[in-house]
């Protein structure tokens, strides 16, 4: 169902919608990483719920404001994981995304965010490494496309 998105404190726990974008390739799984335009660490594409989408459709936007992803969102939830989101300087968010995979069908060159973050594809195992949240490391090592299938 879509959301209905009421507002919180800035200090209460916050929920995102995250992308595990993927590919076939070679009949083996690939994973898309990207950085964030912070820090530059690599991450899901991922963000705040959005009024009147649900959380798969959420993180399929996402995904393609942050990487240019075109593809169909699956409405299965992988996974949570937390980590603190930051802001200014001292200022620490918290947050617990929740992980929906989505298959890529392509990817754009020109979409919102082009040029503000570097995108990288990886096998689950080694894109479980480049990343620093123990949970999403589990999500991303233990991920199977074949499983998704009904």
């Amino acid at each position: 169902m879509p959301l209905t998105v009421k507002m919180r404190r800035k200090t209460e726990m916050r929920t995102q919608f995250a992308a595990l974008c993927y590919r076939i390739t070679r009949d083996k799984p690939e994973i898309l990483l990207i950085t964030s335009r912070g820090s530059k660490r690599w991450i899901l594409p991922k963000g705040w719920p959005k009024p009147g989408l649900t959380p798969a459709r959420g993180a399929l936007s996402e995904a393609w404001e942050e990487a240019g992803v075109k593809g169909q969102a699956i409405d299965i939830c992988l996974g949570v994981y937390s980590y603190y989101k930051v802001g200014e300087p001292g200022d620490k968010l918290p947050c617990l995304a929740l992980v929906y995979p989505v298959k890529v069908k392509k990817l754009s060159d020109d979409f919102p965010e082009a040029g503000q973050r570097r995108l990288k594809w990886a096998s689950p195992k080694k894109a479980a490494k480049m990343v620093i949240e123990p949970e999403l490391r589990e999500i991303l090592r233990n991920f199977d496309p074949r499983l998704l299938r009904r």
